[in-house]
């Protein structure tokens, strides 16, 4: 399923994520009339199409006044938009971003994406933000850090506190419980062994425990 960016925003908005303030809009008049909603200085124009490489190919406009954001959107709407994703033929833009700008001062890359050889999701991240990862990925890719998600598990909290620490967080902007060996609602670790088997008692759901051990660098967990 391809959503579009202001959707995958007001997802991420549900789950108390921060975002930007915006709306899409679908003619210069709405683009103009959600602008001046903002109150905001500067507003962002941004073209929604299923396909990365907006900025490089025109599609993402910064207006000043209420003016340059109808003139962008007239230009925007109906455009055909080609990028490094979209192939030569491109994509046409039908709907835009009208977003408030953001004072920027470290930019990040991180995804989750389906891994099809281990048939797990993947975090990928990166403090090389604000550019195209494939380029980062080909040229140096040792700065894309990786965490492999067990579907049975989820993501652990000891997985996100590396995360942040590979992708040079200030250590105040870690939060210090990211560490812990308990998730509400997920599991818990009760009791832990010299012979490095312990076992997680499930905090929620109809599976009351698990065995976990580890064998030569090999992880198991059985149902009890």
């Amino acid at each position: 399923m391809n959503i579009h960016e202001y959707q995958s925003k007001q997802i991420l908005k549900e789950f108390g994520v921060k975002v930007p303030a915006g709306n899409p809009a679908f003619s210069p008049e709405e683009a103009a009339r959600f602008a001046k909603d903002l109150s905001t200085d500067v507003v962002v124009v941004k073209a929604q199409i299923h396909a990365g490489g907006r900025g490089k190919a025109g599609g993402v406009k910064l207006a000043h006044n209420i003016d340059e954001v109808k003139s962008y959107a007239s230009s925007l709407l109906g455009r055909i938009l080609v990028t490094h994703q979209t192939g030569p033929e491109g994509k046409e833009v039908h709907r835009l971003l009208i977003e408030e700008a953001s004072d920027i001062e470290k930019e990040y890359y991180l995804s989750l994406t389906v891994d099809r050889k281990t048939a797990q999701i993947v975090m990928m991240g990166s403090a090389e933000g604000g550019m195209e990862i494939e380029e980062v990925a080909a040229n140096t890719p040792e700065k894309i850090f990786k965490e492999y998600i067990d579907p049975g598990v989820g993501l652990m909290p000891f997985q996100t506190k590396r995360m942040a620490y590979n992708m040079g967080f200030k250590q105040s902007m870690i939060a210090k419980d990211l560490g812990r060996d308990s998730v509400p609602g997920r599991i818990s670790v009760s009791s832990v062994e010299a012979t490095n088997a312990f076992t997680i008692t499930v905090t929620a759901g109809t599976n009351p425990n698990y065995a976990v051990s580890v064998e030569n660098g090999k992880l198991s967990i059985t149902a009890k």
